[in-house]
């Protein structure tokens, strides 16, 4: 079953960029939208839009039969939510605030206990993102709230749903988000690099883009060798021939620190030195799955 924008009443708790982000979209697509924030002022973009402003969050809350909170950190969601147990019990509560995969079940048994209906969400996006192609939100948790306000959530991006456990949605939102942190450090790592010879950061982000986007089609060849279990399936680079020293030298060289790079080369030689050089680079997980 799913719930329409005419009939559904939408309290949101936390009005930062991308709370704000979120609240708009909703008011934007019908939805009647009461809006909460601790500091006041933030909520007068989206009052003149049309949202209603609470004085408190339980206000927000006795307003909406679904209450969404986008709050700083699992602390916060907490000192807002713990004094509005009794006012959420019957309602349900989507919580997209940025937290780990235990404080995400932990506030799962918290709603349980509380007889709140509970949804864990993972922003795969910035704030101007959301409503725009590319804007992906992960949940995990409730499979009924997210049947049932599915056409809400994907009004803010792509929902993809997990299962039941509500740590899921946070850790492949902080899986992935690995990826995009240690891709950025190598970006720029490349452009220090490069800038003692005169090369500005644009130039070399020119030349990193399509270059970085093409590499990127690896990640399903590394997967399916990892998958599979085999390192020494051929066709891939092995460990030896991916050594980092000429890296780390011409780093070094060029006044620049190298602990981006040194961390992938620990990596690489641990496996080397367990005698492994000639497997494919692809064994690395092997050093991350079992750090030394």
């Amino acid at each position: 079953m799913t719930t329409d924008n005419k009939s559904v009443q939408v309290g949101v708790l936390g009005l930062g960029a991308m709370g704000s982000a979120l609240a708009g979209a909703l008011v934007e697509a019908g939805y009647a939208t009461t809006v909460w924030n601790r500091s006041p002022g933030k909520a007068d973009d989206l009052i003149a839009q049309g949202a209603k402003a609470a004085a408190t969050a339980g206000d927000a809350v006795l307003a909406g039969e679904l209450v969404i909170v986008c709050l700083l950190d699992h602390a916060s969601v907490h000192e807002v939510l713990d004094p509005l147990s009794d006012e959420l019990a019957g309602r349900t509560l989507i919580n997209v605030t940025t937290t780990s995969p235990a404080h995400s079940r932990e506030l799962a048994a918290w709603a349980a206990h509380a007889e709140v209906a509970y949804l864990d969400g993972g922003i795969m996006a910035v704030p101007h993102m959301i409503g725009q192609p590319g804007a992906s939100i992960l949940y995990s948790g409730s499979p009924d709230v997210f049947n049932q306000y599915k056409p809400l959530l994907d009004l803010w991006g792509t929902s993809t749903y997990f299962g039941e456990d509500a740590g899921l949605a946070s850790l492949y939102d902080l899986a992935l988000l690995a990826g995009m942190y240690v891709m950025f450090a190598g970006f720029l790592h490349g452009a220090a690099m490069v800038a003692p010879a005169g090369v500005t950061a644009g130039e070399f982000a020119t030349m990193a883009t399509p270059w970085l986007t093409a590499m990127t089609g690896a990640f399903q060849g590394f997967a399916a060798v990892i998958d599979g279990g085999d390192y020494t399936v051929e066709g891939q680079q092995s460990l030896e021939f991916s050594s980092l020293g000429d890296l780390l030298a011409a780093s070094s060289a060029q006044g620049i620190g190298t602990e981006v790079v040194d961390m992938v080369q620990r990596l690489i030689q641990r496996q080397i030195d367990a005698g492994h050089g000639d497997e494919g680079f692809a064994r690395i997980i092997e050093s991350i799955k079992q750090p030394g």
